[in-house]
């Protein structure tokens, strides 16, 4: 006849799964953990953790957006991107489709967005500012230096409003090469629509 397994080792099983449960990333957006507004930029920052200061080359993104069937027909929103990749090489547009007719239901936008040069895009935010709402369907980042292979961020819900909300699948970093973040600095990058 087979005993049951000792209490502690039972203990120490389910305390196992339930840690790496709660390691594994999320598949839905959230809310960025530093909501401040106070995104970090590594564009003209001598202290950006990739040492990269001003006078660091330009590197152009095309980002595709496309809404949602679900959003309002079109909306007069503000609407903000900033994305990275893991040392924080952080690009940033704050007003995408300044032109009337962008992020109309159902629709696809596409922008050539200016920043610093990174390393694979691995977290992205959008920020909506405005009473009408939005809803994006997902965000598409092509690299320069692998326009064939996108990163691709799944939203379906609405964008809360002046609330940064998105996905960070960045792998976590040594202490040694994390930094807080600062204010944003005028070094934004430029951004046009397609």
């Amino acid at each position: 006849m087979a005993t049951a397994p000792p209490p502690r080792l039972l203990l120490l099983a389910l305390l196992s799964c339930l840690s790496l449960v709660s390691a594994a990333p999320s598949l839905r957006p959230l809310p960025r953990a530093d909501d401040d507004d106070g995104l970090a930029r590594a564009t003209g920052s001598p202290s950006s953790p990739s040492g990269r200061g001003v006078g660091a080359r330009t590197c152009w993104y095309t980002v595709q957006i496309k809404t949602s069937c679900s959003s309002p027909a079109r909306t007069s929103d503000a609407i903000s991107l900033a994305f990275g990749d893991v040392y924080r090489d952080e690009v940033y547009a704050a007003r995408l489709g300044g032109a009337a007719g962008a992020f109309d239901r159902c629709a696809t936008d596409t922008f050539k967005i200016g920043g610093p040069c990174g390393y694979g895009v691995c977290y992205l935010y959008l920020r909506r500012a405005g009473r009408t709402g939005w809803t994006p369907e997902w965000v598409r980042v092509y690299e320069p230096t692998a326009p064939s292979a996108p990163s691709t961020f799944r939203y379906g819900d609405p964008l809360p409003n002046n609330v940064w909300y998105g996905f960070n699948r960045c792998p976590r970093l040594a202490s040694s090469t994390s930094t807080s973040s600062s204010s944003p600095s005028s070094g934004a990058g430029a951004a046009q629509a397609m």
